[in-house]
């Protein structure tokens, strides 16, 4: 990448910072609340914290399909000019986002108990993550409308917009659990209820801020365009492969926690507080990669294979710059990052025996966090379903023939080959990342 600084940069800069900081709010305010959970006075209440926030992040990762499908299909009407698609398209996700909501909820008690049964607690850790749970559900319409609204925000190259929403939520949510728990006395049901808060805060703010900035896409409106059957059936063929593609991922990460359990107790929780510095890499390149979606789906929206092509190369230029910034860092500071999180010495020393190939994940990981965003803009989403299904399969496949020999080196190499082949993949199956092929669908 050439030094000077372009405008293509500035493009980039402006869609992927706010996306970088709105990332970095979501684990300060998951140390909060584990900050409030520890002073309830029974350790019990952190391993029910911790059990029904997993619970949830499977169930909104899973329904993230909703803000990247939106954002694409967004960004090409944005990029095309179509004003009145924008604004059906908007209709659709939140049509989509409510049917999806009043779904979980109807089926809350059988999803509350079977996700317990699947988490070996205790009976008291048991009976708090279910207060929890059943308190936290009633904001998961808030919570699956804010994906689409989301979504459809970043398609239309508004990144600042989430990250206020973002970032006063946060705020909204710590001051409600502080108030519930310790004002009210309401226990671990006090933090659910915070977030229940916040999440319709953060509604109420999308909508307010779309009336103050996007009030003159109302006239466009209407019930009938937004429901035509082609455009609906391809807004749900797109998420349907989002949907495998992030099911796939889930997938991969779930399984890294289940097989180092194998390990044992020590290798686990080495290999949980690893992946804290993969996840400290992952926030500031999704950020990149949600800059990705939505220029990405610009410009084919344009159909200015010149420009995507030039945004493109830049993107692999900041894809790199990132790769070295964590490549840098974990070489200097991992020992310090992870006793943020353990002061134990074993742990430590445990970690250095694969620190090695905790470094190499951003030089292999960057690359195909990149392609992943101009994929979901450009809503070429069969190539990174089929793409993240195969690297599945060989990652799991990976760990299985070096396990026995290597034991924990083997999930740690199986997990660089899951990202080394995604980006393999998506790079020779995007014809090289070929922006005319991109742009006209020939991939």
């Amino acid at each position: 990448m050439a030094l000077k600084y372009t405008d293509t940069d500035r493009h980039i800069l402006r869609l992927a910072v706010p996306n970088v900081i709105s990332n970095i709010s979501v684990p300060l305010l998951g140390m909060a609340d584990t900050a409030i959970a520890g002073r309830l006075g029974d350790d019990a209440n952190i391993a029910a914290l911790s059990i029904g926030t997993t619970i949830f992040n499977f169930i909104y990762w899973n329904c993230a399909f909703l803000r990247m499908g939106t954002s694409g299909i967004t960004a090409q009407a944005y990029g095309a000019g179509r004003h009145a698609e924008c604004a059906n398209m908007l209709v659709r996700a939140v049509w989509l986002a409510m049917l999806l909501a009043v779904l979980i909820l109807v089926f809350q008690q059988p999803i509350g108990k079977y996700s317990l049964a699947l988490m070996q607690g205790s009976d008291k850790v048991q009976a708090l993550a279910a207060e929890y749970i059943f308190a936290r559900i009633w904001a998961v319409p808030a919570s699956i409308l804010l994906f689409a609204i989301q979504g459809w925000y970043i398609g239309m190259q508004d990144a600042r917009t989430p990250m206020y929403i973002a970032i006063f939520s946060n705020v909204v949510n710590i001051v409600f659990s502080v108030g519930f728990v310790f004002g009210l006395g309401m226990g671990i049901s006090g933090v659910a209820w915070g977030t229940v808060v916040a999440q319709y805060t953060g509604l109420i703010m999308a909508v307010v801020f779309w009336l103050m900035k996007y009030r003159s896409y109302g006239a466009y409106f209407n019930l009938r365009d937004s429901l035509r059957l082609a455009p609906v059936v391809h807004f749900l063929h797109i998420n349907k492969d989002i949907f495998l593609r992030t099911f796939c991922i889930v997938i991969a990460y779930t399984f890294f926690t289940a097989a180092s359990a194998r390990f044992g107790d020590v290798i686990l929780t080495t290999n949980a507080l690893l992946m804290q510095l993969f996840t400290l890499f992952s926030y500031l390149a999704d950020g990149f990669a949600y800059s990705a979606e939505a220029l990405s789906g610009r410009f084919v929206g344009e159909r200015n294979g010149e420009a995507l092509h030039r945004f493109i190369r830049r993107l692999m230029g900041w894809s790199l710059l990132i790769a070295v910034l964590f490549v840098g860092l974990y070489l200097i500071g991992w020992k310090e990052i992870l006793a943020i999180f353990s002061p134990s010495d074993e742990i430590i020393a445990c970690a250095g025996q694969y620190i090695g190939w905790v470094i190499a994940v951003p030089l292999i990981g960057a690359v195909p966090f990149m392609i992943d965003g101009i994929m979901i803009g450009a809503t070429r989403t069969k190539i990174l379903r089929n793409t993240v299904f195969l690297s599945t399969v060989l990652y799991l496949a990976g760990f299985y023939a070096l396990a026995p020999w290597l034991g924990n080196t083997a999930l740690w190499i199986a997990f660089l080959i899951f990202l080394s082949a995604r980006g393999l993949l998506l790079y020779f199956g995007s014809d090289r990342l070929n922006a005319e092929k991109i742009i006209h669908d020939r991939l």
